[in-house]
């Protein structure tokens, strides 16, 4: 703060100045993330300051009190590294995200350099670490190493011809693969051809078979006896 701020305005959970004041029953007054911590860690509902009961429905904000803290003017964070600037407390964050003095990590992954925000646009024009995609739209990650050198035209070129190779190839394989399944078939096809040719083969024997039985029995019934013809 540029003025020492009133005791009054002094949080006596914390000691720093009220940030989003409230009021218990007992009128003293704490920041709200405070007494809130304060009655859940201790299990105890009373007032830090004098004891007396806190009951949480009856702790009221102090709007007007806050606004008039937010007035109060402050020295910028980053005063140690050149900032001069003196603004309302309530403009702290506004102020955070414009200050020149304020350190901002490098962009670019990889890179671990904090600067100033002042010296980061000189920074991402030379770090190493800088990568953006092909402003052309052709899809390629550039570097500063390789944007000097980059061709969309010849680029575009490269991945078609790299697509038509693989397509081949992808294409040859099928080819291949197609080729081994209809000699499968055709392998396959003979041996069924060679079963139904043994088939037909033992049914032929078979018959043949069932034939010379036939007639042998037919023969051994018509023959005479030999007592017989005496």
């Amino acid at each position: 703060f540029v003025d020492t701020p009133d005791y009054d305005l002094i949080c006596t959970i914390c000691q720093g100045v009220l940030k989003c004041p409230v009021r218990a029953a007992c009128h003293h007054i704490f920041c709200k993330k405070c007494i809130l911590q304060w009655l859940k860690r201790y299990f105890k509902e009373t007032c830090p300051c004098c004891r007396m009961p806190v009951n949480q429905s009856l702790i009221f904000i102090m709007f007007k009190l806050s606004k008039s803290i937010g007035r109060m003017k402050i020295k910028c964070k980053n005063e140690i590294r050149g900032c001069r600037e003196k603004f309302p407390l309530s403009d702290q964050y506004c102020h955070s995200m414009s200050c020149v003095f304020e350190l901002i990590p490098c962009p670019y992954q990889g890179c671990r350099a904090q600067l100033l925000r002042r010296d980061l646009e000189t920074h991402t024009r030379h770090c190493e670490h800088w990568r953006q995609p092909c402003y052309m739209g052709c899809g390629t990650i550039l570097s500063h190493r390789t944007q000097a050198q980059h061709n969309c035209y010849q680029q575009l070129r490269q991945e078609y011809e790299a697509r038509q190779r693989n397509h081949r190839a992808i294409a040859a394989a099928l080819q291949r693969k197609m080729r081994r399944m209809q000699s499968t078939m055709a392998h396959i096809k003979r041996q069924i051809g060679l079963i139904c040719e043994s088939l037909e083969v033992m049914d032929d024997l078979h018959e043949v078979e069932e034939e010379d039985f036939g007639e042998s029995s037919a023969g051994s019934s018509g023959t005479p006896s030999s007592h017989g013809s005496c």
